[in-house]
């Protein structure tokens, strides 16, 4: 498919991580690509390296998710799939998450997916496209201090369903992943303050006791997650939606009062 027929993708967080490797992904196999994003420089990279439109904007805002949804329609003429995947914020316990860092992290998880999804919404319905919202195991389950993060990756899986319930008639498809650890600049930054607070060697040591009890024994690649967004995205995943799909190497499968018999050599 060549001009307005090739399929089009916007990936919001498209500068780094697996933002960047998706927009990667869906370049080699010929989709335009859009990727969004609040700091100009990551995106430029990535357009460089892909051909992808970069637009800058904030995905939480709605105005200016509008005017992306805008240009992206000005360039490319539609919208095939959309991938939500903008996100950090919220890495405090109850009683340390001011109000400001609680509207934080619903903004940036939660508002980004569910303002851009809903500016979006009118051109996928016009090519019964695709919805692939990036959670995270923190949308299953609840690590430490986390209770912002942990809070909005759960809600995305709602938003996930009921968008996939609503607008199923339409063939618009919704779904949701949820990505264990995965080698990115945020996770990396964890990994760091991780092995300094543990007294580990650096961060690679960090790596490989935060997936000890991981089945695969290993954090994830970004362009791994990326494979799997794309297969959610493209037609081959046509009847598959209102899905939730855990990415973690095996980890949702550990029974985790279990693992102290493993590490006796039981």
């Amino acid at each position: 498919m060549t001009g307005t027929e090739r399929r089009a993708v916007v990936i919001t967080g498209g500068g780094t991580g697996i933002g960047a490797a998706t927009a990667e992904r869906f370049a080699d196999t010929g989709w335009s690509v859009a990727v969004i994003g609040r700091r100009a420089a990551p995106l430029e990279e990535v357009a460089a390296r892909t051909g992808a439109l970069a637009v800058v904007a904030d995905a939480a805002d709605a105005d200016s998710s509008a005017s992306a949804v805008a240009a992206v329609r000005e360039r490319f003429g539609r919208i095939d799939a959309l991938v939500a995947n903008a996100g950090g914020h919220g890495f405090a316990a109850l009683t340390d998450t001011t109000d400001e860092d609680w509207a934080a992290s619903i903004r940036g998880n939660l508002d980004s997916a569910f303002v851009f999804a809903r500016a979006a919404m009118p051109l996928l319905r016009e090519t019964r496209g695709s919805l692939v919202v990036v959670s995270s195991l923190a949308g299953l389950a609840a690590g430490p201090s986390t209770v912002g993060y942990t809070t909005a990756k759960h809600a995305l899986i709602g938003l996930t369903r009921s968008i996939a319930r609503d607008y199923g008639v339409d063939g618009v498809r919704a779904n949701a992943i949820c990505p264990g650890w995965v080698r990115t600049p945020m996770a990396d930054a964890e990994m760091d303050e991780f092995a300094e607070a543990a007294g580990l060697a650096d961060r690679e040591t960090a790596y490989r006791a935060v997936t000890a009890d991981v089945p695969l024994g290993r954090p994830a690649g970004a362009a791994e997650i990326a494979e799997v967004i794309h297969f959610l995205a493209s037609p081959a995943a046509s009847y598959i939606t209102g899905a939730v799909l855990p990415v973690d190497g095996g980890a949702t499968a550990v029974d985790l009062p279990t693992t102290a018999f493993a590490r006796a050599g039981m």
